[in-house]
């Protein structure tokens, strides 16, 4: 039996020895996720009542917006708590089952990019086939694929937590539960818990970057082989918008990979920041670059605007 076992809640944490100026801190951060919400929310509005975004293409639009949306508000209650009320507290069946979503969410945004790179690679390849082999039922069952593997592939890791007892610090490094985090703090055997998720991270991330590596060098070579300019230039301007979310998502990925594992010595409001690069940076990022790039959601845009301003 370990002694001290507690049951006493986990305690968040902001920015440490940034305390004094958090409600400041919380003003950028309060900014960023309205605008994570409005964004998100109006391309998925926008999908939803446009019928000419009734297509393959947009429906992952809409899970990616979907996604970010989840993630967000799966966040944004406890850090705005930490950072506007100091509010701290946060009992271990909420912490686990925040960091269950969360880390699940992670998992199915990569799924819904890998989809979006299919999507892609069949618009490309054989245009003539794609309303064909990309039918609503069969994006229907992708989307679902990529829902039960977030989410069913994190059962494993987080429901040790809830039987872990815990008798060290109850001081978590971040304003949200992880479950990197969480596990450090369990007075019990957690091999488990380190080596799965390397196995998951592997199978997941790393094989879905893969995939869309792999099917872009596939793309690049079959743009390559068409002889018009111009519709080399259209069929690569397809996938810019992809290619930027793509690009987004790892590099925070892989950003805040290296500064877990090799950034020992940098400060630690580093290593926080970036945790929070990772989980609004994609987000934030998203709507814009759809926005931006694709000239059918700004048709949709400026209908909704006039619309608006017609009523």
């Amino acid at each position: 039996m370990w002694p001290n076992i507690s049951t006493a809640p986990f305690f968040l944490t902001g920015f440490p020895g940034l305390e004094a100026v958090h409600h400041w801190i919380s003003i950028p951060f309060f900014a960023v996720y309205v605008s994570v919400l409005l964004g998100n929310g109006t391309l998925l509005c926008l999908i939803k009542d446009d019928h000419s975004l009734h297509e393959p293409m947009y429906y992952f639009l809409a899970m990616l917006a979907g996604t970010d949306l989840m993630v967000t508000l799966t966040t944004m209650p406890t850090v705005m708590g930490v950072l506007w009320m100091n509010h701290r507290e946060i009992s271990h069946g909420a912490c686990f089952l925040q960091a269950y979503i969360i880390h699940s969410l992670s998992i199915v945004e990569s799924g819904v990019l890998l989809a979006m790179a299919y999507d892609r690679f069949i618009a490309i390849r054989t245009p003539l086939r794609y309303n064909s082999i990309l039918t609503n039922s069969w994006v229907m069952k992708a989307g679902l694929g990529v829902l039960m593997r977030g989410f069913l592939s994190l059962v494993p890791p987080i429901m040790p937590l809830y039987w872990f007892p815990y008798c060290r610090s109850h001081v978590l490094s971040h304003a949200f539960c992880l479950h990197q985090d969480v596990m450090k703090l369990a007075c019990a055997d957690i091999t488990f818990n380190r080596v799965y998720p390397v196995i998951l991270v592997t199978l997941t991330f790393f094989l879905d970057a893969l995939i869309i590596l792999f099917s872009y060098i596939l793309i690049l070579k079959m743009v390559m082989g068409i002889t018009s300019g111009e519709e080399r230039a259209k069929a690569l301007n397809t996938c810019i918008s992809h290619i930027s979310c793509v690009l987004v998502f790892y590099i925070t990925v892989i950003g805040l990979t290296f500064i877990h594992r090799f950034g020992k010595h940098a400060p630690r409001v580093v290593r926080i920041t970036m945790s929070y690069v990772y989980f609004l940076f994609p987000p934030f990022m998203n709507p814009i670059i759809y926005s931006i790039k694709t000239k059918q959601i700004q048709r949709s845009i400026l209908r909704l605007f006039s619309a608006h301003s017609r009523a």
